[in-house]
């Protein structure tokens, strides 16, 4: 993915629970960005049969952000870092200094002048480098460099998986321009669509004086009945199923179940 810059540069920080799992505050702006380096680990197991290659899994462990900034104000610091600012104003940052998880956000512009949106769902920052330099014959900007550990989300998303980076295009097909202009009002969550199960209904089988195996079935509403069981009735001919005892309308293998008919009645012709 080429890309030629980046800006709007965001934090979201996380409460998490008794489980860990992530609730994540409204998105604010971290710094105006310089660039951002992503680097992914992931971890490789290789299952060989029959004197090769059969299976690879390649799974994310870990990744490694770099941000280059303008400036890191005191509120981002002790968010991300840990550092704390006294009672004259001055941010403090101390060797026991840890600081919180959080979901970061930006967007890249790609040379077709469209921007890719991010969110990173868990990265852990350290404390800022920062470079400093004497002042020469030239102009030379000194920007403070801050890297942090991505991570992948503690809470499940809809498909049971733990994300740890969304990304799109804009105008992409599929994409909603909702999803663009509301990137940055809260970390994106994944939605996905489950399809709803079939419905089934429980079908009582009335032999009316006869006898059946078995007693109930269970079929699905919106496709066909399927075999039905024949009953018996000594000295008496099997005529077939139906809705009523004594009317009602026939049922047979390929009457498509509307879900109204719980049980279904046999009929009989005395034998002469």
């Amino acid at each position: 993915m080429a890309t030629i810059g980046m800006d709007k540069l965001y934090y979201a920080k996380i409460t998490e629970d008794e489980g860990g799992g992530e609730t994540y505050s409204p998105p604010v702006k971290l710094a105006k960005a310089i660039k951002a380096d992503l680097s992914v680990e992931l971890v490789e197991a290789t299952l060989y049969a029959d004197d090769g290659a059969a299976y690879v899994i390649k799974d994310f462990k870990s990744g490694k952000l770099s941000l280059g900034v303008d400036d890191i104000g005191s509120t981002a610091a002790t968010d991300l870092t840990g550092g704390v600012v006294d009672e004259n104003g001055l941010l403090i940052s101390v060797s026991e200094n840890e600081g919180s998880p959080v979901a970061v956000g930006f967007r890249a512009l790609k040379p077709d002048v469209r921007y890719r949106y991010f969110w990173l769902y868990r990265v852990k920052f350290g404390v800022p480098s920062t470079n400093l330099q004497t002042k020469g014959d030239s102009i030379t900007f000194q920007t403070p460099t801050i890297e942090g550990t991505v991570m992948r989300r503690n809470r499940a998303d809809g498909n049971g998986k733990h994300p740890w980076k969304a990304e799109v295009t804009e105008g992409d097909a599929g994409v909603s321009s909702t999803t663009i202009t509301e990137w940055y009002e809260s970390v994106y969550e994944p939605v996905y669509s489950h399809p709803t199960p079939p419905e089934t209904v429980t079908v009582t089988l009335d032999p009316q004086g006869g006898e059946v195996t078995p007693t109930s079935i269970m079929v699905t509403v919106g496709e066909a009945f399927g075999t039905l069981p024949t009953p018996t009735f000594e000295s008496n001919t099997f005529d077939g199923w139906f809705t009523e005892a004594a009317d009602g309308l026939e049922v047979t293998a390929s009457t498509v179940v509307d879900g109204t008919v719980t049980t279904l009645y046999a009929r009989w012709t005395p034998q002469s």
